[in-house]
């Protein structure tokens, strides 16, 4: 009879447990879409310049050393290089939670209970041996070994081991994005460098043109050839260009530091060859298709573990609608006196129990944590969208822009030397007195403002080349 209750009681219990993990709340999944088109500019030429290391992809040995050195020093790189070692770290914590808890225990206490109590009556009734009572007040030590492990039936604590190596992987991908614009980042400010040292360059030489005319204009003044108004108007353009001459100086400090601060030292010159600026050529870009996009983008690569491991975090959260089983156990010695402490086996203990609980009232906190994991879900699916759509369109943008500036390069080269003839040729002009100074001013400015914008044009040039090495998904490998 005893044990027809106590079925009865596993019965309803059973009924109970599969009643409150029947109920789980639906939810509306999304799945990714990760189709690309099928390639750039109806080209299907599967190279890639992505593939080229970074060394290899930039010939410059002053950038070389840059790089090499930032990616040694730079501190925001080495904050993330930390978040990965909290990543490691996160999946050994999640790993010990589906592993068996061993663990020792020691004890030792005293306890004084009230004679006239029901506990205190029975005590003093009992008689450890024949005529000795048993200890007031009664001591009491321990020394044993205990054991937890919760069963994972559902997967739960494997799938959130898996979550948190899937986030560890995730962390190495945003270190290796990190590295990709690092890169990129140096090397645009170095250009930025080399074309600021060659407009201060073109601004020393202008103004060395311009106190020539200037000499000229002061000779004409004194043969009554010209007014004082041209000498005022020759004087103010030197003023002004030798006022641009400490605007490019300061440019070029801030430049400097900018790429000291990504190296992580202090203020200090930046070698570089200058010089060598108007004659780099960029190189042959191979684009190669689309869809490799997919495989050397950190940043789509850790947009695609973010959602792998929202994926699992619904899972787990999922698994706590169910029953879980615990199992726990001990085994040790328990005596109230240390000579009877190891006594077999009168003082040994041990027990050995399981545990069946599933939520069956008051699921909010549960459900909510389930619709939040969903949600994420599928934030991280959008996630992962967006990052494809901006890799793609950053790639085309790159190569439209790569060959509209190849085209202007070369009509800006065309202008700068009609410019730079013209000066000649208003000089000799006004010397003759077939041109006025307006003339020959408007047409040194001119000349400078063109050799300007070549130069601006081929940093552009240069960056390009740089962007489209970070947006293919090169230097971090």
């Amino acid at each position: 009879m005893f044990k027809g209750k106590i079925y009865k009681c596993i019965g309803a219990a059973g009924i109970l447990l599969a009643y409150a993990a029947c109920k789980i709340p639906a939810v509306v999944e999304k799945t990714a879409n990760n189709t690309v088109p099928a390639s750039y500019n109806n080209s299907h030429d599967t190279v890639n310049t992505a593939t080229v290391k970074w060394k290899n992809y930039f010939t410059d040995p002053y950038l070389d050393a840059l790089i090499d050195t930032a990616l040694k020093n730079n501190q925001e790189l080495n904050i993330t290089l930390q978040e990965i070692t909290i990543a490691g770290n996160e999946i050994r914590a999640s790993k010990g939670e589906y592993l068996p808890l061993v663990g020792i225990r020691g004890a030792a206490g005293v306890d004084k209970v009230g004679r006239y109590t029901s506990e205190g009556a029975s005590e003093h009734n009992l008689e450890i041996r024949p005529g000795k009572e048993t200890p007031e007040p009664l001591p009491d030590y321990l020394v044993g070994a205990y054991a937890a492990w919760e069963v994972d039936i559902w997967n739960k604590l494997h799938n959130a081991k898996k979550a948190a190596v899937t986030r560890y992987l995730s962390t190495v991908e945003g270190k290796n994005f990190m590295v990709t614009n690092l890169i990129a980042e140096i090397a645009n400010s170095y250009y930025e460098l080399l074309a600021l040292d060659n407009q201060l360059d073109i601004v020393k030489k202008n103004i060395e043109i311009q106190n020539n005319a200037l000499e000229i204009v002061k000779l004409q003044k004194e043969s009554t050839r010209v007014t004082e108004l041209a000498v005022r108007k020759f004087e103010a353009e030197v003023y002004n260009t030798r006022s641009l001459q400490y605007d490019i100086q300061q440019k070029i400090t801030e430049t400097e530091n900018r790429i000291n601060f990504l190296v992580g030292r202090y203020p200090q010159h930046i070698q570089r060859n200058y010089q060598a600026f108007s004659n780099l050529v960029p190189d042959t870009i191979h684009a190669g298709i689309p869809s490799q996009l997919l495989a050397n983008r950190p940043d789509i690569k850790q947009a695609e573990l973010d959602l792998e491991a929202a994926k699992l975090d619904v899972k787990v959260a999922k698994a706590r609608f169910y029953p879980s089983l615990g199992i726990s156990a001990s085994l040790g010695y328990q005596a109230f006196n240390p000579s009877y402490l190891l006594t077999t086996p009168e003082s040994l203990i041990y027990s050995l129990a399981g545990d069946l609980t599933a939520p069956l009232i008051n699921k909010n906190a549960i459900k909510a944590t389930y619709y939040s994991a969903n949600a994420k879900q599928v934030q991280a699916v959008y996630n992962y969208e967006r990052a494809i759509l901006n890799a793609y369109i950053e790639v085309a943008n790159q190569l439209s822009k790569i060959s509209n500036l190849e085209k202007s390069y070369d009509l800006k080269s065309k202008q700068v030397q009609t410019l730079t003839e013209s000066i000649t040729i208003s000089n000799d002009l006004f010397k003759s007195s077939r041109a006025d100074y307006m003339e020959v001013l408007m047409t040194q400015r001119d000349a400078l403002e063109s050799k300007f914008e070549l130069i601006e044009t081929k940093k552009e040039q240069m960056n390009a080349l740089v962007n489209i090495y970070r947006a293919l998904g090169g230097g971090w490998n």
